[in-house]
Order: structure tokens, then C-alpha cells, then sequence
């Protein structure tokens, strides 16, 4: 089903990077990039984020600025390309709820195919502006610099079993990003490559994190395409750089992502009762502390169910539909794995159903995203708005609404830690 490749990398040529490698371009400020400069300013960001914010294509020569920074840390050897074909396993160390974790993934090429049409499935919507300026900088420089970050089915790990076997020595690299560790080994044994890639021709590939990317790479094949002679199978510009991970690796979590709605003084908790009448149960809850103790609450809540903290009124309540499958009636055509998603329940029903007819005019209601729980409630509290709670989405729930060809709500899933950048370079040429 998937095709991946060992390739040659573009590395760094130093075994400690901490100084080196930079967070996603995409949840960088000018500031951030100043900052990861002032430390080295070798720092990768220096050729991944040319333009500042990433949301919009800038200037040509801000993408040939940094296809000159890249020709130039070549010719000094601070970077260089590796001579062998390899996958790079690559390990995140870190702690969540005060548990250490290690997520356990490997970094490949995967060929590239039109979402729906093969193996690769996409969960959330792109967006022009964020393509458009990742094709700047992949036309300029003729690499990948950042990886997606794909989730696979592997319910017995066997491949990261697999891999764990060729890694038994100090990684080849390291550094320690936010408070995670980042190791990665280079893998060039023929055999564990050849078994890695028959392991995969068997999986379907979820995208959690990359989407702009993936899509960019698949923007500049076509482009290559059309300017160029059609390319060869095994032309490089045919794959992506890809992290890849199984979905039932212990190290592998999906966070919720929370909302704050904010400009609507007449959404109370007693108004929104009047509105959606006997349509959900309401169940009061003290104030969660976290969003672990939250999740806790879930644990025998329908997947439907989410909460919602009233800032002013300083009560929180979970709302569960009161029937089954609450949207079949508004979404017939959707699947049930869509349907059955608390974060489509909040905006398909409550969002465009009850709060935007009825409380905000017709107009669309001001919503605030937050990774963090306590960010939601505090936004909410500064406000006078209501923070929007709702459960994590399952590696199932994942798995099934993509296999159905639908994409989630915006912003319903957060993957932490997230990939470093600079660890492993893709040339496509």
C-alpha cells in the first residue's frame, strides 16, 4: 500500500545539535526565529522560516536568501550530505503527566500520491497561503527541509521491534529541544531497509501533522511536471519527507485541542439550556484542574460529549446528546466516525445549529484556539466568554474518519511533542 525509500540525507556535521535544530516553522514568531538565531546562527530556522509569518508567500528573495544559506553551510561542511542510502530512527524523550515516554518513529521518503487515491489520508483542510509559501522555498532550496509526520497501523509494533534491533550503540545524534530529548540513529543495513519497506507496503499512512506539507510536495511535482519532462519512478521529486510512527506505539498520544468562545455576553448556561431544550444531558462538574483530570471524566462519557466552562457564572457542565448519533439528521451523507466526534457535535450542532442563529445574529461566532486547557479557561475568564472542553480524539476515531474520506473540524487534533526541524534534510535532486 505505502512506498517509502532509504535516501541520502543533508545532516548536519556535528553529533550535538541542541543549538541546531528549531521547532516547526509554523508556530514560529520573528521573535522565536531572533531567539534560535542568537544561539547559532547555523540554526536551521535561518533556512526554513525566510519569511515571517509562513501564512502567506513573501518576497522572492527571502527564498533565495535561504537557498544561499544552504549552498553556503554545504561548501563549509556545517551541513553535508550523507554518501549511503539510510532510514533514520528517530526518538523523542519526554514526559507527560509527569510520565516519561519515548516516542519511537523513523524518518523516510514516501511517495507521494493524490489524497484518496491510494494509501495516504489526510485529517484536516490546507489553506492557499501556507502552500504557497512552502512552494517558494522548495523551489529555492530543492528540499525538503521539514518532514510530515505520519501515524501507521501496526498493532504489534513489529517494525519498531524490528528497528530497535539496528540501534543498539549511542545515537549518531542528539539534542535537546523545549525540554525534549531528540535522538536519531542512521540505518543503512540493507536487509532491516528492505524489511522496513515490506512492512509498510502493507499500511495505510494517516496524516497527523504536515498536511500544507504534504500538499506543497504534490504542488511541485505537478509544476516540475508541467515545466519539465514527466519524471522518472524513482525520481525524487516523486516523495515527501516523511517521520513516520505507529499508531499503537506507547509514545504516541493525540492531544485535544480547546476552544474559547469569546463576544457573545448573552450565551449563558441557562440561555444555551432554553435553546437546545431535551437535546443534551447536562452533568455539572467542579472546575477540572487539568486536562488530565478532565479526560478522566470522559472515560464513561459518549464520544460525543464535551464540556464547557462558563467564565462568569464559574460553572462547568458536560454536555451529552441525549440520543445516539446526534448529527444523522443535519449530516446524513457524512459517516458515522465524522458524526460521532465531539469536536463535529460543537460545530456542526451547537456552533451552526443553536449559538449562531439565535446568539449571534447569523453572523460567525469568535472562536479562540488553545493547546492548553488552563490558556482556554483563562481566555475565557478575561473574556467573560466560555471555554470549550472536549475529549481527545482516539488513534481509532483517527483512523476511521480517514479510511471514510472525510476531514475532521479545524484544529481537532494536537500531537506533541512536536518534530524538530534540522535533523534530516531531503535534497530532491
Amino acid at each position: 500500500m505505502s512506498h517509502i525509500e532509504a535516501f541520502g540525507a543533508i545532516r548536519y556535521t556535528t553529533s550535538e545539535v541542541s543549538n541546531l535544530i528549531a521547532p516547526p516553522y509554523d508556530v514560529l514568531s520573528e521573535a522565536d526565529k531572533k531567539l534560535l538565531l542568537s544561539k547559532d546562527d547555523h540554526n536551521i530556522v535561518a533556512i526554513d522560516l525566510p519569511h515571517v509569518p509562513p501564512k502567506s508567500a513573501g518576497p522572492d528573495s527571502a527564498y533565495e536568501q535561504a537557498a544561499g544559506e544552504l549552498t553556503s553551510w554545504l561548501d563549509i561542511r556545517a551541513l553535508a550530505r550523507d554518501p549511503a542510502p539510510a532510514i533514520y530512527v528517530y526518538h523523542q524523550v519526554y514526559k507527560h503527566v509527569g510520565r516519561g515516554l519515548t516516542r519511537k518513529m523513523f524518518f523516510c521518503r514516501l511517495r507521494l500520491e493524490p489524497f484518496g487515491s491510494g494509501s495516504v489520508f489526510a485529517h484536516e483542510e490546507t489553506f492557499g497561503g501556507p502552500k504557497e509559501d512552502r512552494l517558494k522555498l522548495t523551489m529555492a532550496t530543492r528540499c525538503n527541509l521539514s518532514p510530515i509526520f505520519g501515524l501507521y497501523p501496526d498493532p504489534t509494533n513489529e517494525l519498531s521491534q524490528l528497528l530497535d534491533g539496528e540501534i543498539n550503540r549511542e545515537p549518531d545524534q542528539s539534542g535537546v529541544l523545549e525540554g525534549i530529548q531528540n535522538k536519531l540513529w542512521v540505518v543503512t543495513d540493507d536487509l532491516a531497509i528492505e524489511r522496513a519497506q515490506q512492512t509498510m507496503s502493507q499500511r495505510p499512512i494517516f496524516i497527523a501533522d504536515g498536511h500544507h506539507r504534504y500538499s506543497t510536495a504534490l504542488m511541485f511535482r505537478q509544476h516540475q511536471a508541467e515545466h519539465y519532462l514527466e519524471p522518472a519512478p524513482d525520481d525524487p521529486i516523486n516523495f515527501v519527507l516523511a517521520v513516520l510512527c505507529s499508531m499503537e506505539d506507547p509514545g504516541a498520544l493525540i492531544q485535544p485541542y480547546f476552544r474559547t468562545i469569546v463576544d457573545l455576553p448573552t450565551l449563558t448556561s441557562a440561555k444555551l439550556r432554553e435553546l437546545t431544550g431535551e437535546t443534551f444531558q447536562w452533568t455539572a462538574i467542579p472546575k477540572p484542574a487539568s486536562a488530565e483530570e478532565l479526560a478522566r471524566r470522559f472515560v464513561d462519557a459518549d464520544s460525543q460529549s464535551f464540556a464547557l466552562y462558563f467564565a462568569d457564572e464559574k460553572a462547568c457542565s458536560i454536555l451529552t446528546p441525549a440520543k445516539p448519533d446526534l448529527l444523522a439528521r443535519l449530516e446524513p451523507k457524512r459517516s458515522p466516525a465524522w458524526r460521532g466526534l465531539a469536536y463535529a457535535v460543537f460545530h456542526r450542532y451547537l456552533i451552526d445549529e443553536v449559538i449562531r442563529p439565535a446568539l449571534s445574529s447569523a453572523a460567525p461566532v469568535s472562536l479562540h484556539y488553545h493547546k492548553n486547557m488552563q490558556e482556554a479557561i483563562a481566555d475565557a475568564q478575561a473574556e467573560s466568554g466560555v471555554a470549550v472542553l472536549p475529549p481527545a480524539v482516539s488513534m481509532s476515531q483517527l483512523k476511521d474518519v480517514c479510511m471514510a474520506g472525510e476531514l475532521m473540524p479545524q484544529k481537532s487534533t494536537y500531537f506533541h511533542p512536536k518534530l524538530a526541524t534540522g535533523l534530516v534534510i531531503n535534497p530532491l535532486y
